[in-house]
């Protein structure tokens, strides 16, 4: 370990041109005084530490951020031409071999197996596997789990903003990580300073009926995008035929024949188009779909296919239901609510009510939670949201409503898919309309034009 530094955070060289630190904060927020845990941080100092502007704290979302750009350093790297960019882990993640990582014992299991096997029994063999999935959390976590939640990761924004010597948080939130931006303007919007949140799940919306339409209205969407594009992409396998007319005809075929002899039914048939829905994988879907028309779905059944459980388990899921779902609708209940989804999106978009119900189903309550609720307080805050018309997991509707809840957002809305600055990045493709707007409000206070559109860079065709 490193020699303390302003504010008590002691930095080292900790490899991949990183400078690392540990965070000391208390499990709960609310009893300060209580035990205590850790929190990684991580450096990527500016280029020209003269010219610096001082901290951006950065979380880019799904697993680990540290070994996230330790894998891909593009993705930030550029913005250390005026940052320090300080890399935190929310509670429960953390660096390779790092302590503050809770391993559970027991793997998540996959809720893309309560598409499979849709009745009542399977409800609830799902669910005791994701309680015994979260039961052992629980016991790697220890004190440590009541810490689950992204009020208390708000907290720890804010006292990693203390540390870093900073007057207000500069902080790029990607995708979950633009959760706890929507916590922090919450609870502590005077310190805010320009944020940039990109790919924003709609922690305001207190219904879990009408966050479950507009998950299936965008999955849906993505059907009609994904013809779309094949129609003007030179050599698509489905030719000049209308990929949702193709996609009808299979659902009326089914079940479909595969190599090796497992028909697709229709349910599995929807669920497969839909996982194939991402903009990265439509060129697999549209080789899947044709080869399915002409007699093999064996293609369409890997896109399909629940993936083996991975140990050790992680203990993100149990973050994201105790904000999003700290209370599951019983068997019942949920299939009136797929009903209406199908009836709204009833193609490909009503399977995602069981992949997102299913991630919290059979979680032992009580709980901590931080649920859904209104932005009251986030007034004179400066954010910037980034919208991606392509985004199959964060819906855009939803982006936007969390948007006009902030007085004074900007939006910047993009052709691309989730993650897409990141990606841009990874991709090396440095001069984006999207990385541009992004630096020149981040750096310069600009904010793009009202209706700013940029185009889409990731997508093949």
């Amino acid at each position: 370990p490193g020699v303390p530094k302003r504010g008590g955070l002691a930095w080292w060289d900790c490899g991949d041109r990183l400078q690392c630190a540990k965070l000391s904060v208390p499990v709960d927020w609310a009893r300060p005084r209580a035990p205590r845990t850790e929190i990684d941080v991580a450096r990527m100092p500016a280029q020209d530490p003269l010219r610096s502007l001082g901290a951006l704290v950065v979380n880019t979302g799904p697993g680990s951020t540290i070994q996230g750009v330790r894998a891909r350093p593009d993705t930030v790297s550029e913005l250390t031409r005026w940052f320090d960019v300080v890399l935190v882990e929310p509670r429960g993640l953390g660096d390779r071999d790092s302590a503050a990582t809770v391993r559970c014992s027991v793997a998540q299991p996959d809720p893309a197996r309560l598409q499979f096997a849709p009745g009542a029994a399977e409800w609830r063999s799902y669910a005791r596997d994701n309680a015994a999935y979260d039961r052992s959390c629980r016991i790697a976590a220890g004190p440590a789990y009541a810490g689950l939640t992204s009020w208390q990761v708000a907290h720890d924004l804010d006292a990693l903003r203390a540390a870093l010597g900073e007057p207000r948080l500069r902080y790029f939130g990607n995708a979950y990580g633009a959760v706890y931006g929507q916590a922090y303007l919450e609870l502590f919007p005077r310190r805010a300073g320009r944020m940039y949140l990109e790919g924003v799940p709609d922690h305001t919306e207190t219904s879990l009926g009408r966050r479950l339409i507009a998950h299936a209205r965008a999955t849906e969407r993505q059907l009609y995008a994904f013809r779309d594009w094949c129609r003007t992409r030179l050599g698509c396998p489905l030719g000049g035929d209308d990929a949702v007319a193709v996609f009808d005809d299979l659902i009326d075929r089914a079940p479909l024949p595969t190599r090796a002899g497992h028909a697709l039914d229709a349910r599995r048939t929807a669920a497969a188009v839909a996982a194939g829905l991402t903009a990265s994988r439509w060129p697999e879907l549209a080789r899947a779909m044709s080869a399915a028309r002409a007699g093999d779905a064996s293609g369409l059944a890997a896109l399909a296919a629940v993936p083996a459980p991975v140990l050790p388990g992680t203990a993100d899921r149990a973050l994201l239901c105790h904000d999003f779902m700290p209370a599951v609708p019983g068997y019942r209940r949920f299939l009136a609510m797929e009903s209406r989804l199908r009836a709204v999106a009833p193609r490909v978009g009503w399977t995602r009510g069981r992949h997102e119900v299913g991630r919290c189903l059979g979680m032992r309550q009580p709980a901590p939670s931080w649920p859904p609720r209104p932005l009251s307080r986030a007034k004179g805050s400066s954010v910037l949201i980034g919208i991606g018309r392509l985004d199959d997991v964060t819906p855009s509707s939803g982006a936007a409503r969390v948007a006009a809840r902030i007085p004074g957002a900007a939006v910047l809305w993009h052709g691309d898919g989730p993650g897409a600055y990141l990606l841009h990045g990874a991709a090396k493709l440095r001069a984006t309309c999207l990385r541009t707007r992004v630096h020149d409000y981040l750096v310069n206070g600009v904010r793009p034009e009202p209706r700013t559109d940029c185009p889409g860079e990731l997508t093949e065709g």
